[in-house]
């Protein structure tokens, strides 16, 4: 791969990631879900290492996550400092330093005791692409945790 095709794959992967951020503070799960391959796996894992969600493939990512975000949750991601290797033409993985905010409203009382109603994460994404009829789709995410803070 010459120069300017690296750089180009560079670039439509970063678009990837910028949009699957965007889908995820919009709840515009099926979207999201969509940038995925068929049976790419999602893994989210806990500052201590320890899978906190897992899930595999774009019909149950959506599933997942809006269950797991009420429509009333305010999502916010950052990006940052992407390092990116194209591998091959039709693979490349990356890594994103991120940081989510997560405000979700108060719920009733339920028994089961206070639950978090806010949540600042810091970590990275961690991700494998390839790309599938000139589009580059995410094969497989995983997220880890250096810090996580909540809010009851």
């Amino acid at each position: 791969m010459d120069d300017l095709g690296r750089l180009t794959a560079t670039e439509d992967v970063r678009r990837v990631m910028t949009r699957y951020v965007y889908c995820a503070d919009h709840h515009r799960w099926d979207e999201l879900a969509a940038l995925f391959t068929t049976d790419a796996p999602f893994t989210a894992c806990t500052v201590e290492g320890a899978v906190q969600a897992q899930m595999k493939g774009r019909d149950e990512i959506a599933r997942q996550l809006a269950e797991r975000n009420h429509p009333g949750t305010v999502l916010v991601h950052h990006l940052f400092s992407s390092e990116i290797d194209i591998d091959t033409e039709n693979s490349a993985s990356g890594v994103w330093a991120m940081e989510d905010i997560v405000s979700t409203p108060p719920a009733p009382g339920d028994g089961e005791g206070p639950r978090p109603t806010g949540m600042h994460g810091y970590g990275h994404y961690r991700v494998r692409f390839t790309r599938t009829d000139k589009r580059w789709l995410i094969a497989e995410l995983r997220i880890t945790r250096l810090r996580l803070d909540c809010t009851y």
